[in-house]
């Protein structure tokens, strides 16, 4: 866990540099509007494309994961050999395949491109799962990377930490201005940053469930992608079977999105999950028009 923290502060620390030097060689202000907001999208976008470009090492650092390079036994080549047909129906290049040690029933993709991502898989998926359970999951994360939902969720990232840098500095600076009456503090003085830092949690808290929402939608999709590489039985039972450890999981903060398993909750927790109940999806997937057709050009629709 302090590694996580301490990863997290050293890559906040590391965009901060690059852009105050990306913007002093530029000679861009900051403190107007039109500096604050090149400010805003330098490092809201900055850190979301470093934290996407560092994905896949950072996912192996934290949970464990061992890529499977040689075989050792018949169940780490059926993974390989499984993956592998899967990739190319969807159309993407070969993911690296890795195993991570971890209780519950899980599996994650990521990855910058989709044509150089990792899929990993528990080693309680392993225990717990049939063949066709675990084939439909693997389908799942294959179609997380076919439809470049890393890429995506990076993207819509850093629009949402731009708008929360962005406005909470200027209201910040509004508050500011109305409560000591006008008077010009060069900048700011400590009620201006204790403002601010409220109202990055506030924007941060709303922009957190833009992106959960989105990350809700984006289930429904894979879910339907597996169901096309994989069947559409084989994914309701790997759905059905994801209930007996449903709501437990070890993927670090970074990945856990990527998850075939997410947490539970309802009222305002349901919008701060990534995942949408297990009954909901699937029902959808019940009533899902999967014709094949929708697998093309690497996407899964």
């Amino acid at each position: 866990m302090l590694k996580r923290y301490a990863l997290l502060i050293a890559t906040n620390f590391a965009v901060l540099a690059l852009v105050s030097i990306v913007m002093a060689v530029l000679g861009i202000n900051p403190s107007t509007y039109a500096g604050l907001l090149v400010f805003a999208a330098l490092f809201g976008f900055g850190g979301a494309f470093f934290t996407l470009a560092i994905s896949k090492w950072s996912a192996k650092r934290f949970t464990g994961a061992q890529v499977i390079t040689e075989p050792r036994n018949e169940a780490e080549r059926w993974l390989l050999t499984t993956v592998q047909r899967q990739a190319q129906m969807a159309g993407i290049g070969m993911p690296e395949v890795a195993i991570y040690d971890a209780p519950e029933i899980n599996a994650f993709a990521t990855g910058a491109r989709r044509d150089a991502s990792l899929v990993a898989v528990s080693t309680g998926l392993l225990r717990a799962m049939t063949r066709e359970e675990a084939e439909a999951v693997l389908a799942h994360e294959v179609s997380h990377v076919a439809n470049g939902d890393m890429v995506t969720m990076t993207l819509l990232q850093g629009v949402l930490n731009t708008f929360v840098i962005f406005l909470a500095r200027v209201v910040g600076r509004a508050i500011d201005g109305y409560l000591s009456g006008g008077r010009d503090n060069g900048g700011g003085g400590i009620a201006y940053f204790a403002i601010v830092f409220v109202l990055d949690m506030i924007f941060g808290l709303f922009a957190s469930m833009i992106a959960m929402w989105f990350s809700r939608h984006r289930e429904f999709r894979a879910d339907a992608g597996g169901a096309q590489l994989a069947g559409r039985e084989k994914m309701i039972a790997a759905l059905e079977r994801l209930a007996q450890t449903y709501g437990e999981s070890t993927l670090p903060k970074q990945v856990a999105a990527f998850g075939i398993s997410g947490g539970v909750g309802g009222g305002l927790k349901r919008l701060l999950m990534s995942h949408p109940p297990l009954e909901e999806r699937i029902t959808a997937l019940r009533h899902a028009n999967l014709d094949g057709s929708s697998i093309r050009q690497g996407v899964v629709a």
